[in-house]
């Protein structure tokens, strides 16, 4: 029977989105709202930074994500037209340039050789785009899907804070919202790891010292300027 080895990198590129979406809604959010809330400001003020910054974060998530794919899919339309034009032009250097890839990659010269041929023949483009590019035909991202997941994958983030700010007892947001968050960020770091097949106790730690770090800070900063005010 042969031996089955269970990978996770097919995982990187939506984990990545999703995890980086969500942390960014929890951290964000929850460090709006301790720094609002250490400004003195009163419960509604909280709600509504709350809220604004919800909707503004979503959004920002959205565009950047959109204008990250579309940038990266224009990059590598590009590349791929370019590539196209030189085995059109000069198909005897691009086979000895395939050649010399797989020759780096340890194949004796013969050999390397051969493989070359055999992939030009079948299909030069997804040869060069492969081997030489290092694009695959999966690994092109939808920009709008993109855009809607990390917006979502924000907004779900975000609305924990929110709904531990608006559950709060009078008095008491700050250290609640900065507890639950941290929780949550505890938990977000464990389960990102679990999926993508690593430890999870490091990756945890990790998420929730920064999470607890840029609370802190707004939470300094919102203090001093509401004293300021």
């Amino acid at each position: 029977m042969p031996h089955e080895e269970h990978h996770f990198i097919h995982r990187a590129g939506w984990l990545r989105a999703a995890v980086l979406g969500a942390n960014d809604g929890l951290i964000s959010t929850a460090s709006l709202i301790v720094g609002v809330a250490a400004a003195s400001a009163g419960r509604g003020e909280i709600l509504t930074a709350a809220f604004a910054g919800w909707a503004a974060g979503a959004m920002s998530m959205a565009a950047g994500e959109f204008v990250s794919v579309s940038s990266q899919a224009d990059l590598e339309a590009a590349d791929l037209e370019r590539e196209k034009r030189a085995l059109k032009e000069d198909p005897a250097d691009e086979l000895i340039e395939l050649t010399q890839i797989y020759q780096g990659r340890g194949l004796d010269a013969d050999l390397a050789r051969k493989v070359a041929e055999q992939l030009t023949i079948k299909d030069p483009l997804s040869a060069h785009a492969r081997d030489e590019l290092g694009l695959t035909e999966d690994a092109g991202a939808n920009a709008i899907l993109a855009a809607f997941a990390s917006a979502a994958a924000f907004s779900v983030g975000a609305v924990l804070p929110t709904l531990a700010a608006f559950l709060s007892p009078p008095g008491t947001t700050i250290e609640a919202v900065s507890a639950a968050t941290l929780i949550f960020l505890l938990v977000l770091g464990a389960l990102g790891a679990w999926l993508g097949g690593a430890k999870i106790v490091w990756p945890a730690l990790r998420v929730g010292f920064w999470g607890a770090v840029a609370m802190a800070v707004t939470a300094g900063i919102g203090a001093l300027v509401g004293k300021a005010v």
